[in-house]
């Protein structure tokens, strides 16, 4: 397994209020994490850095002897109850932070099978020869509409409140996360990004640089040139990792 990971402000915003982790848990397992704050110049960064730093430490600490599709997901959806908590009482404990949140997705890989939990609009996608797709499902205005009928996708991708999300880590005493489980064969690769990527591109046009493009080792660097050449308003992480 080979991960690679690279974040930037974007074009517009003076500050990144995105955060993300990789960890190596041992020879067949890693973490990965995403976390796009809000709550303004003073909050976000502090609302993504304190959810990754909480949800990465209680997996770190607690996954050895963990195995089995349904304990894995209870041990991720207790490292989003201590993210939540942290950022919830930290909000809670001065006015700078009140109100801010951050959205999250994360997976670990165990062998050959990611296992994967998300809060808010910031996805997971699987790239394999079959094609792309995107694993997790934004907690989003516009997603919503989509379900109802109301939005078609195309529609969805530049409707005026596409950035409004129904689901945050921080913003409430608990959150519920939405868990997956996606198996990763040899060549496959699993991609974590905040919205600054998916709100630039195209699934298919990040299937081309992934899967097309040259050396898989350059990707992260060449989706963070498109996304910023497109003009990037917002801040911008991805995490891939290639098995």
């Amino acid at each position: 397994m080979q991960i690679w990971a690279l974040t930037d402000p974007g074009n517009l915003r003076p500050q990144n209020q995105d955060a993300f982790e990789t960890l190596s848990l041992g020879y067949d397992r890693a973490l990965l994490v995403v976390c796009d704050g809000m709550g303004g110049a003073r909050a976000g960064n502090v609302a993504s850095e304190l959810a990754v730093k909480a949800f990465s430490d209680h997996v770190r600490a607690s996954h050895k002897g963990v195995s089995g599709q349904e304990r894995i997901f209870c041990l991720l959806r207790e490292a989003l109850a201590r993210a939540n908590r942290a950022v919830y009482e930290k909000a809670q404990s001065s006015e700078n932070y009140a109100g801010m949140g951050t959205t999250l997705v994360a997976a670990l890989i165990v062998k050959n099978t990611a296992y994967l939990i998300n809060v808010g609009d910031s996805r997971a996608y699987h790239f394999s020869i079959n094609g792309v797709q995107q694993i997790t499902q934004d907690h989003s205005l516009v997603q919503m509409m989509v379900l109802r009928g109301e939005l078609t996708p195309e529609q969805a991708k530049n409707f005026p409140g596409k950035n409004l999300i129904t689901r945050a880590v921080g913003t409430e005493p608990e959150v519920e996360g939405d868990v997956f489980a996606q198996e990763l064969r040899k060549d496959e690769c699993l991609l974590l990004c905040s919205d600054g990527l998916s709100n630039e591109m195209a699934d298919q046009e990040m299937l081309f640089e992934v899967a097309h493009g040259q050396r898989r080792s350059d990707c992260c660097e060449r989706l963070m040139q498109i996304a910023k050449h497109r003009g990037a308003p917002d801040n911008v992480t991805l995490v891939l990792a290639s098995m």
